[in-house]
């Protein structure tokens, strides 16, 4: 997953009166903030929730991990070679002198028997006194990261031949652990000023990842997004300085932005991902704006190690990549992007129905941040549900987190409740709508209407529509009846019909 999610989706994450963390393994996933998706030997690994199924979606289970079940962290990034799983925990907490949302580590996860048993490691930070750094005939001088605040794991990289663990942790940088977790070294990345790194000729750089005043400004290339290791062995680290590249994980070249034709598009090197094909393996890299006015969003791909770059979908803000043959599937801001002739042309898709079920569809607006090839099944994780299709995306099936309204054997988790609306706390800008669940018996004329606190009428969502019997949705995208964004605070509504009125409760919060 990459920096695509966290930044956006972790208020979108409760249910009124109900937190995820709680429901137990049910049919289907856990969550329907879908961040990350990983295919590996016919399993399809699904956070944030660490959700995984053995037969395309027919039945679900769990991981256990108590870090994710039992406390407040999600999967930030996963990576699965054979029994040996990773993943990579965070989440955000909000800054109380600047009310900001803050990415935050909260270490590891791995398993070495597919997924069976749990160990846990630490955050990839340093000690306070870690301010030399040897890099063979040089001593490089670095600002120690010593807090977990703004370093999540962006990306996770298992390498099964050398048994190294890759992680991109933006302000902690790209690390390397040779001993599963246990201790972490920085990779020496070019500084800004130099293409380069080598451990044989002598460097002379300070390496830091943030702004430390006019005499030592902060490293771009030293924040890291990305990072894979391809078939030959090749490391791949991605920045927001540049595309990177190492044979033996040591020495490195920087590939950044410089407007030509066959080069990258932007600095901001969000994803890299290798697609399985005859002869060497192309690398699909996807780019986003920096500082350069010049630059933009978009995707390039290299079919020669990073010699030179095809660059297409210009524009276009991507997440991650999936690879079924010449097909190639694209996630981004504007949908799911997909090319059945190596990249030469796209279609785009945005309305995600369930085909057997109309009514349950993801709006055209949402974003798409990850996808998945497994067994033939095309899946894509988007921030209220996941959708898999058995036809290269030409139908869809939904999977969503299913919380009855009033279920048959209610429990402490899963309560009676008349209705419920969620993520809750809602953020407009974040989640862009918040759904509203309730459950009638029959065929009926429903009201439903938003107060606020005060129980002033802030907007009229059904005025009298006739609603068909079962469990309903209807969605609020946080505006009042004049089209003006409501301000931050609690909220109340009603859903009135001939069974009676039920109430119930929203936190806006931007």
């Amino acid at each position: 997953m990459h920096i695509k999610v966290w930044f956006l989706m972790f208020l979108g994450m409760l249910c009124f009166g109900i937190s995820y963390a709680q429901i137990p393994t049910v049919s289907g996933i856990s969550r329907n903030a879908v961040s990350n998706l990983h295919g590996k030997g016919g399993r399809l690994w699904v956070g944030s929730q660490l959700n995984f199924t053995d037969d395309n979606g027919t039945s679900w289970k769990l991981a256990s991990v108590d870090s994710i079940q039992k406390g407040r962290g999600s999967v930030y990034s996963l990576d699965a070679e054979g029994q040996v799983i990773w993943v990579g925990l965070g989440y955000s907490q909000r800054q109380k002198t600047t009310d900001s949302v803050e990415p935050v580590s909260q270490g590891f996860a791995f398993s070495e028997d597919g997924g069976q048993t749990w160990k846990f490691r630490l955050p990839a930070l340093d000690a306070p006194q870690d301010s030399l750094l040897s890099y063979g005939v040089s001593v490089i001088k670095a600002l120690p990261v010593t807090t977990p605040v703004q370093s999540p794991p962006y990306d996770i990289d298992y390498d099964p031949v050398r048994g190294w663990v890759w992680t991109a942790g933006w302000a902690g940088g790209i690390r390397v652990s040779k001993d599963k977790g246990i201790t972490w070294q920085r990779a020496i990345l070019p500084p800004d000023s130099q293409s380069e790194t080598d451990p044989n000729v002598p460097q002379f750089f300070y390496m830091t990842p943030v702004p430390k005043g006019k005499t030592r400004p902060g490293q771009e290339n030293h924040k890291g997004f990305s990072v894979l290791v391809d078939e030959t062995g090749t490391t791949w680290a991605g920045t927001s300085g540049g595309l990177n590249r190492s044979f033996d994980g040591v020495a490195w070249k920087k590939i950044s932005f410089n407007g030509s034709l066959n080069g990258l598009l932007g600095n901001w090197i969000t994803s890299i991902e290798e697609q399985p094909s005859v002869g060497r393996n192309p690398i699909w890299v996807a780019c986003w704006k920096a500082l350069d006015q010049k630059e933009s969003f978009g995707v390039v791909v290299t079919r020669d190690g990073g010699q030179t770059f095809e660059q297409m979908l210009h524009g276009e803000k991507i997440y991650d990549f999936a690879f079924d043959g010449t097909s190639i599937y694209a996630a981004g801001d504007n949908g799911l992007f997909i090319s059945h002739n190596d990249g030469r042309s796209w279609l785009s898709v945005r309305d995600f129905r369930d085909a057997s079920q109309p009514d349950r569809y993801l709006r055209p607006s949402a974003k798409v941040y990850a996808v998945s090839m497994v067994n033939g099944a095309l899946w894509v994780g988007m921030q209220d549900g996941l959708l898999r299709s058995l036809d290269q995306g030409k139908t869809w099936k939904l999977f969503r987190t299913e919380i009855p309204v009033n279920p048959s054997n209610p429990t402490n988790t899963i309560p009676k409740v008349d209705t419920y609306a969620y993520p809750n706390p809602f953020s407009p800008s974040t989640d862009q709508v918040i759904r509203i669940r309730y459950d009638i018996t029959q065929s009926q004329q429903v009201t439903l209407r938003i107060f606020d606190f005060g129980m002033n009428l802030v907007r009229t969502l059904v005025a009298g529509e006739t609603r068909n019997q079962g469990s309903r949705e209807e969605l609020w995208d946080g505006r009042d009846n004049r089209g003006i964004q409501v301000a931050n605070g609690p909220y109340l509504y009603t859903v009135s019909s001939a069974e009676g009125t039920f109430r119930g409760k929203i936190l806006v919060l931007e």
